[in-house]
C-alpha cells in the first residue's frame, strides 16, 4: 500500500509541477519582452550527469543565469540539478541530441520525485514513450545532472 501511495503522490506532484510551469498559449500574440531582447539575454550552460555524456542547456531567466553561473564558479552549491520540460526536437545549439530543455521551463532543485528522473542517454533511448508514463508532461529532472561551464552564445 506504501508503494502505491508514493507512486500516486509522485504522479499527483508532476501534475503540479506541469500545471504551476505551463504558459499561457499566445494571450492576444502580446510578449512580454521582444524577441530579439530574449534572445540577447539568454546565456548557454554544458551539463553533465553521471553517464558523463554532455547537454547544452539554454537558460532566459536572469535569476536563473545567476543562479547557473553561481553553480558553475563554486559560489553557491545550492539547486545543483536542472528540471526542465523537454521539447522532442532538435535544437541548433544542442544538435547532438533528438531533445532539447525548455528554457521557458527550466528550474534548479536539490531533490525532486523519481517520476521525473533519467539521464541523457535515457531520455535519447525512449524519447518516443516521453510524455506518458515515461516522463509524464514532458518533465525531465536528471537527479545526477550538474552545469559544468558556461558557454559562448552560438
Amino acid at each position: 500500500m506504501r508503494r502505491v501511495f508514493t507512486k500516486a503522490a509522485g504522479l499527483a506532484a508532476v501534475g503540479v509541477l506541469a500545471f504551476t510551469t505551463a504558459q499561457p498559449a499566445q494571450a492576444g500574440g502580446l510578449s512580454s519582452r521582444p524577441a530579439r531582447a530574449a534572445a540577447e539575454s539568454a546565456a548557454y550552460f554544458e551539463m553533465t550527469d553521471v553517464t558523463r555524456e554532455r547537454f547544452i542547456v539554454k537558460l532566459t531567466e536572469p535569476k536563473d543565469i545567476e543562479h547557473a553561473r553561481e553553480l558553475v564558479s563554486g559560489e553557491t552549491t545550492d539547486r545543483p540539478h536542472l528540471l526542465t520540460r523537454i521539447v522532442k526536437r532538435t535544437a541548433p545549439y544542442n544538435p547532438r541530441w533528438s531533445y532539447h530543455s525548455n528554457p521557458d521551463n527550466t528550474h534548479f532543485f536539490d531533490q525532486a520525485i523519481e517520476v521525473c528522473d533519467a539521464t541523457i542517454p535515457y531520455v535519447e533511448e525512449h524519447l518516443d514513450e516521453a510524455g506518458g508514463a515515461f516522463l509524464p508532461g514532458l518533465v525531465w529532472c536528471d537527479w545526477t545532472s550538474r552545469l559544468v561551464r558556461e558557454l559562448p552564445a552560438p
